[in-house]
């Protein structure tokens, strides 16, 4: 995953395997149903690490950084950000 709005939708599903409602997930991680509504149908432009955290916390989950490697020369990857 490489942005909020995909790991909104990653979350929801882990929420309903585990048979959660959403306003009990809020309540537990202390934010708003709304907030973690927009969330999970990754329409949520910020959400921050304390309220990512806490609905982390809530469903068992946590973090994990994985150290990536970009494929393609400096000018493949160039290109690529500019659109062309």
């Amino acid at each position: 995953m490489q942005t909020i709005s995909e790991l909104g939708p990653a979350v929801a599903a882990r929420r309903r395997a585990l048979g959660l409602q959403q306003g009990d997930v809020a309540r537990q991680a202390g934010i708003a149903q709304a907030v973690l509504s927009r969330f999970e149908c990754g329409k949520c432009a910020e959400f921050g690490a304390r309220k990512l955290l806490a609905v982390l916390g809530v469903l068992g989950m946590e973090l994990a950084f994985v150290q990536t490697v970009p494929s393609g020369s400096r000018d493949d990857l160039r290109r690529e950000r500019d659109g062309g």
